[in-house]
């Protein structure tokens, strides 16, 4: 589980920090030896909760959604900054996707028409494209993240309600009880997995997730991501969401596979 995200280009790195990759995973090696305590500690209704939520997620043909995004960094030092930030997506079923990803030290946006990919930093005026990038959005998930490390804040909204995000991983899943998000009744469920715990907050009239908070648990700190999500699923979304032109003083770099794309020293702000 990822609390920061990096997106690489080749020579230049495209850095962003807001962003909380998948939640769910396959289920570890030792699943099947602690299967009874497990199942004692997952209570159905939470599970059942996702199932909904997941359904609900699929069922959406468009969408805009914003989040308001705090993600905590540890300093070597043990210290905790907290970055915060806002993360707009603008979306079409099956495969069109607007990202931006906006805070005072970083604006990336990342583009896809079903086609080609984008990754754009207005700020810095570079751009990376790839092309032939076919893909659902689920698929797209997958291939940004496995092929150029891209891990897309907010990506387990693609996932839920498929089989890419298995229930098998939550060793313990509660409902919380129910609660206000923004005005609007929902439920809070918690649950846990091997290397990390998280909670949300479900909308009890569109089961759409309203809020979610990730502690990873791979670091001593345990570090926390927070999203608070708004949903507007009623105004259409626009195709030129989706359509990219570069600006006259915009220079295109690679982007460059997971595997021989360099980490450069990163401080949290753009040059």
């Amino acid at each position: 589980m990822a609390t920061h995200a990096r997106w690489l280009g080749c020579g230049t790195c495209l850095l962003l920090a807001l962003g909380a990759g998948p939640v769910l995973a396959a289920a570890p090696a030792n699943a099947a030896a602690s299967a009874s305590a497990a199942a004692a500690e997952r209570d159905p209704e939470a599970l059942a909760a996702l199932d909904r939520m997941g359904a609900a997620l699929r069922g959406l043909k468009q969408f805009s959604l914003s989040s308001d995004a705090s993600t905590e960094v540890v300093l070597q030092d043990g210290q905790k900054i907290e970055l915060d930030g806002v993360v707009t997506y603008k979306v079409k079923a099956p495969n069109q996707l607007f990202l931006e990803l906006r805070s005072d030290r970083q604006l990336r946006q990342l583009i896809y028409d079903g086609k080609t990919l984008t990754v754009y930093s207005p700020r810095l005026k570079y751009y990376a494209q790839v092309d032939g990038m076919s893909a659902t959005l689920g698929e797209l998930v997958d291939n940004a993240a496995n092929r150029y490390g891209i891990e897309m804040p907010l990506a387990d909204m693609f996932l839920w309600g498929t089989d890419k995000a298995p229930k098998t991983a939550i060793r313990s899943a509660q409902h919380i009880g129910g609660g206000t998000v923004d005005g609007e009744a929902v439920e809070q469920y918690a649950f846990q997995q091997d290397e990390v715990d998280w909670q949300i907050w479900i909308s009890k009239a569109t089961s759409l997730p309203r809020k979610l908070i990730i502690n990873s648990l791979d670091d001593p700190a345990q570090p926390q991501y927070r999203a608070q999500l708004r949903w507007n699923t009623r105004t259409p979304v626009d195709t030129t969401a989706f359509q990219f032109s570069p600006p006259a003083d915009a220079a295109r770099i690679t982007l460059a596979p997971a595997e021989v794309a360099a980490v450069a020293p990163d401080n949290g702000e753009e040059k």
